[in-house]
């Protein structure tokens, strides 16, 4: 059996500067570390219950299957500020057959991101 200790997504953006520009300035995520130097240096930010890091550079195109989730506590209110500060939103909010109210954004270099409000009512929030 592994027994993790802690995790993290990796991600190796084509354009570093613009991808620390979109998660920690348009969607405000705080910096955990940052480490090295240069354009390529390595920012790690909290995202929830883990981390995301953004390090080095690929020239390759994202995966189609790579998805980051997000949980938000108001997903309306979220898209109104992502939208003010210009995100380009891929699907407003909209609640899902399976009870979720989701909305879509995408980075820079084209990774979709879901950003997820657990309503109220939802089973996700019963706590037997």
């Amino acid at each position: 059996m592994v027994h993790v200790l802690s995790s993290r997504v990796l991600l190796r953006p084509r354009d570093p500067q613009a991808s620390r520009d979109f998660y920690g300035e348009a969607l405000g995520l705080a910096v955990y570390r940052e480490f090295g130097t240069g354009p390529e240096r390595g920012t790690v930010y909290f995202l929830g219950g883990g981390f995301l890091e953004l390090s080095g550079r690929s020239d390759e195109l994202p995966t189609a299957t790579l998805r980051l989730w997000m949980q938000v506590a108001d997903c309306q209110a979220t898209y109104e500020e992502l939208a003010g500060r210009g995100v380009h939103v891929l699907r407003a909010p909209l609640r899902e057959p399976w009870g979720l109210i989701e909305m879509w954004i995408a980075d820079p270099d084209g990774h979709r991101i879901v950003l997820t409000e657990v309503p109220a009512e939802h089973p996700l929030r019963y706590r037997p």
